[in-house]
């Protein structure tokens, strides 16, 4: 009787090893199986622009490479060249250059495999866009901008597209704003504004209208033209038209020479705001991570369970691990998700608190602006400052610019007292015009002497930088 139940004994341990072994082998073949589906490129992209409309940058532009390897091996051609499109869009803030690259690339990819005209004529308005942008920051021809832009209105010009007519027109009138041609740009805006254009483009076609009524100082139609601007909840463009009624305020009341100082206010704000949103992007992708995470131990839960219900020896020591290790799991996410709210929230202390310095300073500038409305005046007559005006002004920048001229100084003591004040009305964004009229000196005379500064004081010879970027650094 022992023996037998020995015998038992020892052929329950062996059933229950063979079941355990049972469930390891079929939860790696099942993790196996769902490893091996194809993933579509569709889906990718689809994957790609949930992450980038939740502000995920990287992660959105990671899946958008992804979905154009997926697209090319499937040949999906009109995922791959909308692929394309997707990550200029997400990348033409921070490098213009490799927009229009890409832009070029999703091109080809339509005009090999052509589908709808509608889109031919939105990828001939992007790269149009992104050529203008490159143009614009290296100061180069806008001839590439325009050709691409000029085909586009004719396709949807040829096709009825009143909605991609007002697209076109936009981006034409801001490529003639570029060039300081406001007249032309007011010509195209208007144009524009006269088709049923849709919502989204409503915006955008206001925002260069007023922008041309701003630099020809035609406040009245500025204000209009701003104030027509249904921004939403579009925290950037709300920015943007506050900015510039601000500014006409300022134009009013006689106030432009603390625009500049506005100005370098303004750009501090938005700095902190893409910090936001910079911060943002990586608590979406921890939770991104966290939920992928809790999404696959779902699915071994899930093996788990019908495992269990094979061998129910087995099927307790697996669930028994498995609860504890969900549990660890759990009180780990818990722990983690703890810090990532207080991190949240030590950041957000932090941006009020730059937000606070930031009114400082912008109360600071405009309580200082007597010394400054010499260097605004405009006119080809000629301008002087006393040496106590030009302290005044130094002195304000030194505080709302980190002692840059200080530190200057500091750097460079041989540097001549006219070498600085160049530097102090060319950190300001006074114009050459301006400048001249202080030194007596013509435009080019102006332009040469700010060349000879860079080369012999700061020894950079690298004709793209300029001597305002050196200043900023």
């Amino acid at each position: 009787m022992r023996t037998r139940a020995l015998h038992i004994y020892k052929w329950s341990i062996v059933y229950c090893l063979l079941s355990i072994v049972y469930c390891l082998l079929f939860t790696v073949y099942s993790c196996k199986q769902q490893d091996q589906h194809p993933q579509t490129a569709k889906a990718c992209l689809e994957a790609a622009e949930a992450a980038l409309a939740g502000d995920s940058v990287r992660q959105g532009e990671t899946l958008l490479r992804k979905t154009i390897r997926l697209a090319e091996e499937t040949e999906d051609w009109h995922t791959h060249y909308i692929a394309h499109q997707r990550l200029a869009l997400s990348l033409s803030q921070s490098n213009p250059e490799e927009a229009l690259r890409l832009m070029k690339l999703a091109l080809t990819s339509y005009e090999q495999h052509p589908d709808d005209e509608r889109n031919h004529c939105l990828l001939l308005d992007f790269a149009g866009t992104y050529a203008s942008q490159v143009a614009f920051t290296t100061e180069g021809s806008f001839d590439e901008a325009l050709e691409y832009i000029n085909k586009a209105y004719d396709i949807a010009k040829n096709n009825q597209m009143e909605d991609m007519m007002c697209q076109t027109l936009t981006s034409l009138a801001n490529i003639a704003w570029a060039k300081e041609d406001y007249r032309q740009a007011l010509d195209y805006a208007h144009q524009a504004t006269e088709l049923p254009g849709t919502e989204d483009l409503q915006p955008g076609t206001l925002q260069v209208l007023a922008r041309s009524y701003l630099d020809l100082n035609m406040l009245d139609s500025a204000e209009t033209a701003y104030r027509q601007i249904q921004h939403g909840d579009d925290v950037h463009l709300a920015y943007i038209v506050q900015s510039n009624l601000a500014k006409i305020a300022l134009r009013r009341m006689g106030a432009t020479q603390v625009e500049d100082s506005v100005d370098e206010a303004f750009e501090q704000i938005e700095g902190f705001y893409y910090k936001a949103l910079e911060q943002k992007d990586q608590y979406y992708q921890e939770s991104l991570r966290q939920e992928l995470e809790n999404q696959q131990l779902e699915y071994r839960s899930k093996m788990y369970a019908r495992t269990l219900l094979i061998v129910i020896i087995a099927a307790v020591i697996v669930f028994l691990t498995l609860v504890l290790a969900v549990r660890y799991r759990i009180r780990a996410q818990r722990q983690e998700k703890r810090q990532l709210l207080q991190e949240a929230e030590h950041q957000k202390a932090l941006l009020h608190q730059s937000n606070e310095v930031v009114a400082f300073l912008q109360n600071f500038i405009l309580e200082r602006t007597e010394a400054m409305q010499k260097l605004n005046q405009g006119g080809d007559s000629l301008i002087y400052l006393s040496p106590q005006e030009w302290g005044e002004v130094e002195r304000t920048l030194n505080a709302i610019d980190n002692n840059r001229f200080a530190q200057l100084r500091e750097q460079y003591p041989n540097m001549q007292e006219d070498d600085i004040r160049l530097c102090i009305l060319t950190r300001l964004g006074i114009s050459n015009r301006t400048i001249g009229n202080i030194y007596c000196i013509t435009i080019s005379a102006v332009q040469h002497r700010k060349l000879k500064l860079k080369k012999d004081v700061f020894g950079e010879t690298n004709p793209d930088i300029t001597l305002e970027e050196i200043l900023k650094k």
